[in-house]
C-alpha cells in the first residue's frame, strides 16, 4: 500500500463519521479510497479500477467524467455557480424545470426544487398536507408500506418501514398507517393473492379514515433499500385506483426508481398511472451534483394561491434550492437521453441481466431472485427450501461482495440481498463483465463463505 493511501486512511479514520456504517468495524477495517473514474469504472488511490456495479449508491446514469456534462458545469461556473431561488429567478433552475415537466406525466406541472431524496419527500409530505389545510381539511394521516425507505429527515423516516434503521427515532416520528409490503418470496400464497392482500389492507384503512389521511405513499414497482422487492405486476395500479376512489393524494417516490432504473424514464410509466405528486433525485443530474425536485399536479399548486394575510404561502425552502451548477448537469443528462437513445437501449440490457439471475437462480444459497429493469437483488439464504436467512451478524452479503470487489467490481449489499444496479448507460461488453464477476462469485466463493459459519 502507497503512503498516500495509508495517510488518506488514517486522516478518514481520524476525521470522519460514515453512513450507514458501524464505525467500530470500519475502524478495524482498510477501506478503498477512491480518487478517480473514468467511465463506468471507479478508480482507488492504488490504481485499481472497479466496475460502478450500484451506480455510486444508485445514481450514476451516464458514468464517470462524461464529457458533456463535465462541458456543462464548466460552462455555468464561468457564469454562476448559485443565486436563491427566494424572491429571484435563475436561468438553469428555470430550463430544467421546463424540461423536467415535458417528461414527467402530464399532469405534473410544477416544480419544487431541493437537493437530495429525503427533502423530495419531505416537501411531498408538507405540501399534501397543507394542501388539506389551506382547503379547511384537517388531513394529517399518511399510509405507507412496511419495509419502505423515503429518506432520513423526520418526515421520511415517519413514513418509513425499516425496523433497523427507523425504531429508534420513534419518539420524533408521526404517526402513519402501515401496510405490509407485497413481497411474493416472504407471503404465503401466489403473487396475485399477495397484490390484492396488500391493496385489501390499504382500503380497509381508507374506508375508515380517508376523511383524515392526505396521501399514499409508495416506492413505484420496487422497494429498494428494503432489498430489492419487487412489488407484483398492476399492484401500483391498484393503488392508484383506489386513492382516486377514496379522494387522497398518491405520492411517487421516485428517487430510486426513476431515470430509466426500471426499462422506463419513470417507473410509473409502466402501469401507466400518473401520481398527483412525483419526488426525484438520485439520477436526476446524471450522480454529478446534489438536486432534488418535488412534481405536482397544478390543482395543487393553485390551493397555495392566496393574499398574503391568508397565509396559503409553502413556507419551506433551502438554501441551495435550484442550484444553478445541478440543474446545468442534470440539462445535459437530459440531453445524453435523447441523443443516446438511452430508453431505447434499455431491453437488451435487461435481457440479458435477466439470463444470468435465471442461472444464479438456481446456485447454492441463493433463495430469490428478484428484477425490474435494470435494478435487481440476489437474496442469499441459509436454506433454500424453508428459506431461512443466515444471522445477521455473519455479514454474508458484506463478504460477497469483498470477494467481487477483488475481482474488480464496486458493489455493495443490502444485508444478505447482493444489490446489482448498473449505470443506466452502461454498454452491453461491460455489463456482461459485471455479470460474469457476480455469477462467479456466488457460484465459486458463496459456499466457501457460507460453509465457515
Amino acid at each position: 500500500m502507497q503512503e498516500k493511501t495509508k495517510k488518506l486512511i488514517e486522516l478518514d479514520k481520524q476525521c470522519l463519521w460514515h453512513p450507514f456504517t458501524q464505525m467500530k468495524r470500519w475502524l478495524g477495517s482498510e477501506p478503498v479510497v477512491i480518487e478517480s473514474g473514468d467511465g463506468f469504472y471507479l478508480i482507488d488511490t492504488e490504481g485499481n479500477r472497479y466496475i460502478d456495479g450500484v451506480s455510486s449508491l444508485w445514481c450514476n446514469v451516464h458514468g464517470h467524467r462524461v464529457k458533456k456534462i463535465d462541458d456543462a458545469i464548466k460552462d455555468q461556473l464561468g457564469k454562476i455557480s448559485h443565486s436563491t431561488l427566494l424572491g429571484l429567478a435563475q436561468t438553469k433552475s428555470i430550463e430544467f424545470a421546463e424540461k423536467l415537466v415535458a417528461i414527467t406525466p402530464k399532469s405534473l406541472k410544477k416544480v419544487f426544487y431541493s437537493d437530495s431524496g429525503a427533502t423530495s419527500v419531505e416537501i411531498a409530505l408538507k405540501i399534501a398536507y397543507q394542501y388539506y389545510h389551506n382547503k379547511g381539511e384537517k388531513r394529517d394521516k399518511f399510509i405507507a408500506l412496511r419495509q419502505s425507505y423515503h429518506g432520513d429527515t423526520i418526515g421520511s423516516v415517519s413514513i418509513g418501514g425499516i425496523e433497523v434503521f427507523h425504531s429508534i427515532f420513534k419518539p420524533m416520528l408521526f404517526e402513519t398507517y402501515f401496510v405490509p409490503a407485497p413481497f411474493p418470496y416472504r407471503f404465503d400464497g401466489t403473487a396475485e393473492q399477495c397484490r390484492q392482500f396488500t391493496l385489501d389492507k390499504i382500503e380497509e384503512l381508507l374506508k375508515k379514515n380517508s376523511e383524515r389521511i392526505a396521501a399514499v405513499v409508495v416506492e413505484p414497482l420496487v422497494q429498494g433499500a428494503a432489498g430489492i422487492i419487487v412489488h407484483p405486476k398492476g399492484f401500483l395500479k391498484g393503488v392508484r385506483e383506489l386513492t382516486k376512489k377514496y379522494g387522497v393524494f398518491l405520492i411517487a417516490d421516485e428517487v430510486a426508481t426513476g431515470f430509466g432504473r426500471t426499462g422506463k424514464m419513470f417507473a410509473c410509466e409502466n402501469e401507466q398511472v400518473e401520481p398527483d405528486i412525483m419526488c426525484l433525485a438520485k439520477g436526476i443530474t446524471g450522480g454529478y451534483l446534489p438536486l432534488a425536485a418535488t412534481v405536482a399536479k397544478q390543482e395543487i399548486f393553485d390551493a397555495f394561491l392566496g393574499q398574503a394575510d391568508e397565509f396559503k404561502t409553502f413556507y419551506h425552502g433551502h438554501t441551495y434550492t435550484g442550484n444553478a451548477l445541478g440543474c446545468a448537469a442534470a440539462i445535459a443528462s437530459l440531453e445524453l437521453f435523447e441523443e443516446n437513445r438511452i430508453i431505447e437501449s434499455l431491453p437488451e440490457k435487461i435481457n440479458l441481466i435477466a439470463e444470468y439471475l435465471k442461472e444464479i437462480s438456481i446456485l447454492d444459497f441463493v433463495g430469490d431472485v428478484r428484477q425490474c429493469g435494470l435494478m435487481a437483488g440476489i437474496e442469499i439464504v441459509k436454506d433454500k427450501k424453508s428459506k431461512k436467512t443466515f444471522d445477521y451478524k455473519k455479514l454474508i452479503g458484506t463478504k460477497v461482495c469483498a470477494a467481487m470487489r477483488r475481482k474488480g467490481a464496486m458493489m455493495r449489499p443490502l444485508s444478505d440481498v447482493i444489490v446489482l444496479m448498473p449505470p443506466v448507460a452502461i454498454d452491453l461488453p461491460l455489463l456482461r463483465k459485471l455479470l460474469d464477476i457476480v455469477y462467479d462469485t456466488i457460484k465459486n466463493d458463496l459456499p466457501k463463505i457460507a460453509g465457515k459459519q
